[in-house]
């Protein structure tokens, strides 16, 4: 497995009700602190899986993945992520893996900017206006 094939990352866009899932690392990545659901894809787990298994574990939330947004080298940090649209579905949204998470938000479209001064990567903020301004 190559070293980009190891720090790849799966982030689970997740929208209910007009609002999108965000949470505040513990650690932040730079200048990166606020961020969707996300964590490293595990060997032989496809990035939809690993969107999943990551929101659950990090916000006890149960999402479906819906459909991938795209991949790119994130121009903070320069790991790769792969963005993937997803359905809450079960759970309750919760700091479940407080080592990691030091809060949780769900934000309205308007508010995003807030937390992510820095923009978002174009293919999720066209997903993000069409499902929140609907």
């Amino acid at each position: 497995m190559t070293i980009e094939a190891q720090s790849a990352v799966a982030a689970a866009v997740v929208v209910q009700s007009e609002r999108v899932l965000l949470e505040r690392r513990r650690v932040a990545e730079g200048a990166v602190s606020w961020q969707f659901p996300a964590g490293k894809i595990e060997p032989e787990e496809a990035p939809e899986e690993a969107a999943a298994r990551e929101t659950e574990e990090e916000t006890g939330l149960l999402v479906v993945p819906q459909s991938v947004l795209g991949q790119r080298a994130h121009p903070m940090t320069s790991r790769k992520i792969h963005y993937i649209a997803s359905r809450p579905v079960g759970g309750e949204t919760v700091i479940a893996s407080a080592d990691e998470v030091a809060g949780l938000t769900w934000a309205t479209h308007g508010e995003i900017p807030q937390y992510v001064p820095h923009g978002l990567f174009q293919p999720v903020q066209d997903h993000l206006d069409a499902a929140l301004l609907s």
